[in-house]
């Protein structure tokens, strides 16, 4: 399996990265970057070949993973159509439709686009994934094997659904971030300093996150078990409930997808 890459920013860093860890070798991946510092940080980093323009050498590639700036994406399309040929192209472009992509890139189709997060960083991440039609089992398989070097892969049969894993795990890090502000930040008012307040917080999440993932059990049942009636569990909730704390959250995501929506027509607008 020979995987290049366009662009190397921090997420194609991290499949670099993920990819070497689970065995490819650094002589199958290859990156492209236009700035020189980034270009010479990868090769050194990871020990693999590098090029400065979107050219000829990406024809002898299985994958080519688009790791650009959705601004950018149409002049990288336009100058990266002329050297496909059986290639399997995955986007992890932000906003930008596959089927966008494919009219930029005169109506390729082999195309899996896809929306990681940045846990992925950390090789924790999780990516949905989702195929133009036509695209073989194979590619698809390539494509999981690619994201899964830094996480879980999740396919959809729709494209459009990409949009609300935008909402929930794309976007998600970040709501998860802001309960935790919120957390240390009642713990200052607690009497906590700010250390105390976030090794609590933080080790609260992550220890719960693992007991969700772990157990099998719906959230609610894991939730119910640690709410005795009567006690302080209970009370926080009762008060987040009455905030509207649930709701706003929901509310939330699906303004994430509606955005996510939005962008997907101004983007491929051009």
């Amino acid at each position: 399996m020979k995987i290049a890459f366009i662009g190397g920013g921090n997420m194609a860093a991290a499949l670099i990265g993920g990819l070497v860890k689970r065995g490819a070798s650094p002589a199958d991946i290859y990156a492209v970057d236009i700035n020189d510092e980034a270009r010479e940080r990868t090769a050194k980093q990871f020990g693999i070949a590098t090029g400065a323009a979107v050219d000829a050498a990406l024809a002898g590639y299985d994958a080519i993973v688009i790791a650009v700036k959705p601004q950018v994406l149409k002049s990288v399309a336009e100058a990266l159509a002329p050297h496909l040929s059986k290639q399997t192209v995955i986007s992890i472009a932000a906003g930008i439709r596959a089927t966008d992509l494919s009219r930029w890139l005169n109506d390729y189709t082999q195309i899996v686009r896809t929306m990681p997060n940045t846990p992925a960083l950390i090789g924790m991440g999780v990516t949905g994934l989702a195929a133009l039609p036509g695209v073989s089992d194979a590619a698809k398989a390539l494509a999981s094997q690619v994201l899964e070097a830094v996480g879980t892969a999740v396919w959809f049969d729709d494209e459009a659904k990409l949009d609300a894993v935008t909402a929930i795990s794309g976007s998600g890090p970040a709501y998860v971030f802001y309960f935790i502000e919120a957390m240390q930040e009642a713990a200052r008012q607690l009497g906590m300093d700010e250390e105390q307040g976030r090794a609590l917080a933080v080790a609260t999440f992550t220890g719960a996150a693992q007991l969700a993932a772990q157990s099998g059990e719906p959230a609610c049942v894991l939730r119910e078990r640690v709410t005795s009636k009567g006690g302080t569990t209970a009370a926080a909730l009762a008060s987040f409930d009455a905030q509207g704390v649930k709701d706003a959250i929901v509310r939330g995501a699906l303004a994430a997808q509606a955005r996510a929506k939005e962008m997907g027509d101004e983007l491929g607008a051009a």
